[in-house]
């Protein structure tokens, strides 16, 4: 059975989720892409309905990894309602933890997903995913007055059956005001794996500029 305490608590984080509105006109921006000695660099176009162009880049695999990396940007950035994402979802309330954030268990989500809440914060997300699942922990946001945005995150991965770690991810990143919209300025990706390995990844935004709306005939 749903609680109602549980669906109002998420309610009210999910919609406390800084997203641009449909106003949004898109921006450019360039991208200087750093991955241990290798510097790549890209000029960057989201557009108002929120596709991606990347362009400037000739090693396709380097284009289709920034492509990604905007596209999952965005994701977090696209508005959409609570019915419409979680209407068909059932919520219990879980067991509260040191910190305070308590968990929020979810039925009939597609992905299997479960999370807990600090305040009006979603700070964990936990999935499985087939073979993979994934456990997200957000320790530092930005408070914009419209919603909050992660800024600090990690991201672990395991395999599902054996629950054997794959890799960690730590995330740190800033974000600039351009008119009413906030958009990505520098972000650092480090990748940890269990047989000791490191890569740090650094994605630097400059000449952002939002586009102009169309004018309406």
């Amino acid at each position: 059975m749903s609680d109602n305490t549980a669906r109002d608590r998420f309610r009210a984080a999910y919609e406390n989720r800084y997203t641009w509105d449909s106003d949004f006109p898109g921006y450019t921006t360039k991208l200087e892409l750093k991955q241990g000695e290798e510097i790549y660099t890209a000029d960057i176009k989201v557009n108002s309905d929120l596709t991606v162009e990347v362009t400037g880049i000739e090693d396709e695999k380097v284009a289709e990894s920034v492509y990604n990396h905007m596209r999952d940007v965005i994701t977090h950035r696209k508005r959409n309602t609570f019915e419409n994402a979680h209407g068909k979802s059932t919520f219990t309330m879980g067991e509260s933890d040191a910190s305070g954030a308590v968990e929020i268990l979810v039925q009939g989500d597609s992905m299997g997903s479960n999370y807990k809440i600090r305040g009006t914060e979603i700070c964990q997300v936990s999935r499985v995913m087939g073979p993979m699942a994934f456990v997200i922990n957000t320790n530092e946001s930005l408070d914009t007055g419209e919603g909050y945005i992660s800024t600090g995150y990690n991201a672990i991965f395991r395999d599902s059956k054996t629950n054997d770690l794959k890799t960690k991810r730590e995330f740190d990143e800033s974000y600039e005001k351009f008119d009413k919209y906030y958009v990505p300025k520098h972000q650092t990706i480090e990748a940890i794996y269990p047989e000791g390995g490191k890569i740090t990844t650094e994605f630097i935004f400059s000449e952002t500029k939002l586009l102009e709306p169309a004018a309406v005939a």
